[in-house]
């Protein structure tokens, strides 16, 4: 064990140095649930994915309309605010910038606000969502997300701390004004980048 503590110590200085783990963070293997709240019990026969708000026209789709959307799968590396990261870890879903594709943005949309279970929401600029490892992700290593890490469908944001990769995601908002989510209210940073280590409204913009 302290042979394997050093290397893991190692590893992680190495990484560090060559850019690919922030500060502040530590390697794991494993996938740490987290998350406020119980894990929801959702139908699938009955959930809907809506998007709404600067859009010229709202559009939803079931469970099975969604799947039928072009997808992509990602390999990225995750960074959780606790101080953990992840990495290679392998998503597929739609990109986010293609599900905007799908829509008629009115020219004040400058936010994204991902609505999930239990009113539970995470907002971000449009700007950094329409990166190209953006995802609205319903797979996780080649299989459907479990419960514990969102299933039916989250974001996966990998350029931000994974709170805002928001689990249980029904609803994407555009919005002209930014709307901080139930974290950002709790006292988390209104960005959360790994690499600024913003984890704390206190922390450097």
């Amino acid at each position: 064990m302290p042979n394997e503590a050093k290397d893991r110590r190692e590893e992680e200085r190495r990484m560090q140095a060559a850019g690919r783990l922030p500060p502040g963070q530590a390697l794991t293997q494993k996938f740490p649930v987290l998350h406020y709240g119980p894990v929801p019990d959702i139908d699938i026969t009955t959930w809907k994915l809506r998007a709404f708000g600067e859009v010229e026209e709202e559009k939803s789709w079931t469970w099975e309309a969604f799947l039928q959307l072009p997808t992509v799968t990602l390999t990225t590396d995750i960074h959780c605010v606790t101080g953990w990261s992840k990495f290679d870890t392998t998503w597929e879903g739609v990109l986010f910038r293609d599900f905007v594709a799908l829509l008629r943005l009115k020219p004040g949309a400058r936010y994204v606000i991902a609505h999930a279970a239990y009113g539970f929401t995470a907002n971000l600029p449009l700007e950094v969502m329409l990166e190209d490892n953006v995802l609205l992700a319903y797979r996780y290593n080649g299989e459907l997300l479990t419960p514990e890490h969102g299933y039916p469908l989250r974001t996966v944001v990998p350029q931000r701390y994974f709170w805002k990769s928001a689990k249980w995601v029904h609803g994407i908002e555009f919005s002209a004004v930014d709307k901080p989510g139930f974290w950002e209210q709790a006292g988390y940073h209104n960005e959360g980048d790994p690499w600024k280590e913003q984890r704390h409204q206190n922390a450097p913009f």
